[in-house]
């Protein structure tokens, strides 16, 4: 697995990932920016409007036509949020042209033409996007912020972080809001999506069996040399100091649930991102594994909870607990939950666990060359965290961390905000 990185212009970086483990290839272009109220819902609609059709292919049917006849390339999209930014994603995977027949044609240039047409090419009608697809999408996005209430889980987590991080980016919900939605036609959408694409950090990643042909047939593509060089508008993930011993917020929200949903969410104060292997490790013996505190003894011994662990938000600083748990045991498990916290902080956890976690971290950091999209998104989050390290170097960070390491993190923690979900 061999990253390559070339500046195509300023603040446009393509990635080559030379790797001949698999028969296909994988592109991926990532358009980020800086996640705010103005623009989040905005963000929100012009990933699934470009997927509706380019200058030309002019609908969504077309696209697909054109990705059957590259032998059955597939053409997908999404939306992330990573840190403060908002992060929009674009992918084809097609068959690597050393297994066609000889005379086919380059399947590679073919998809890199199609994506940056559709990402930077996009079908227009009366100087904007067309009305029609605009309000199709506004439609999707409307449905999906109001279904997002229908997962109980993932909505009590979303909950806790906007409540953790209110009046800051991180804060928003990545498909924006309802009201937004309102303001939005065809014409200023567009208007916006031509300020976002000549300022947002681009991302070109290309996984397979490549060569650096693939350099110059980027620089040359048409719409390429059409955007501007840029000082890119995006957060670089930084290790903050968080404020210390403030008084825990406690949120109780009520709704037609058969099962309460605990969430609390961590502050992990960190003094430089170096500690973030650490917190990794911390993470794991608390509650990111089946063998973890919060599992063995919220869940499996006590009996409070259907489910009971934790996940680390690295980019942050925080990690969060999630409890699914009888309504009345609310106090209980709350009880257990800050006894498991405190005896971390106490070093009660034994050799043989950290032995555990550090092989589970390890044999996860290995699948990363398993997967292209995998490859792509680790790669992805160094540019982003402007940090390089290698898979030995990382297998090497995580073999260091001792003991006390992990105590000093369990002392570094604290308690920002409790949410609960009940009936």
């Amino acid at each position: 697995m061999n990253n390559i990185k070339k500046e195509i212009k300023k603040g446009i970086n393509l990635h080559m990932i030379k790797t001949d483990k698999f028969k296909t290839n994988l592109i991926a272009i990532f358009l980020t920016t800086e996640l705010n109220r103005e623009n989040v819902t905005k963000n929100a609609l012009i990933s699934t409007i470009l997927r509706r059709g380019s200058k030309n292919m002019t609908s969504q049917e077309e696209i697909s036509k054109q990705m059957e006849d590259m032998y059955g390339a597939s053409f997908d999209c999404g939306l992330d949020k990573m840190a403060d930014n908002q992060v929009l994603k674009f992918y084809i995977e097609t068959i690597n042209d050393n297994f066609l027949p000889r005379n086919s044609e380059d399947i590679l240039k073919n998809s890199l033409e199609r994506i940056l047409e559709i990402i930077f090419n996009p079908y227009i009608e009366n100087d904007g996007f067309k009305e029609e697809y605009v309000e199709q999408e506004k439609n999707n996005i409307k449905n999906r912020i109001e279904g997002k209430i229908d997962n109980k889980a993932r909505y009590a987590v979303d909950r806790c972080i906007e409540e953790m991080y209110k009046d800051e980016p991180y804060g928003l919900y990545k498909f924006g809001y309802i009201e937004d939605l309102k303001k939005i036609d065809g014409k200023n959408l567009y208007q916006y999506y031509q300020e976002l694409i000549n300022n947002c950090k681009i991302d070109i990643f290309v996984s397979g069996i490549i060569d650096e042909q693939i350099i110059d047939f980027v620089k040359l593509n048409e719409s390429i040399e059409k955007l501007k060089e840029r000082e890119p508008k995006y957060n670089i993930p930084k290790i903050t100091e968080k404020q210390q011993n403030k008084e825990e917020n406690v949120i109780t929200e009520s709704m037609n649930v058969s099962q309460g949903k605990l969430i609390l969410g961590l502050d992990v104060n960190l003094e430089n991102a170096a500690l973030r292997y650490d917190t990794l490790l911390y993470n794991s013996i608390l509650g990111g594994t089946a063998n973890s505190k919060l599992f063995q003894n919220v869940r499996e011994k006590a009996n409070l909870a259907y489910v009971a662990s934790s996940s680390y938000l690295r980019h942050k600083g925080n990690i969060f607990i999630n409890c699914g748990i009888d309504i009345e045991n609310y106090e209980k498990a709350l009880e257990l939950i800050r006894e498991q916290i405190d005896n971390m902080k106490k070093g009660d956890f034994t050799e043989q666990e950290i032995d555990n976690v550090k092989k589970g971290i390890i044999a996860t950091i290995k699948t990363i060359k398993d997967e292209q999209d995998t490859q792509i998104s680790y790669y992805f989050s160094q540019e982003l965290s402007q940090e390089e390290v290698s898979i030995d170097e990382y297998i090497e960070k995580v073999n260091k961390i001792t003991k006390e390491n992990i105590i000093d993190i369990a002392n570094k923690v604290s308690i920002n905000t409790i949410y609960f979900l009940k009936d």
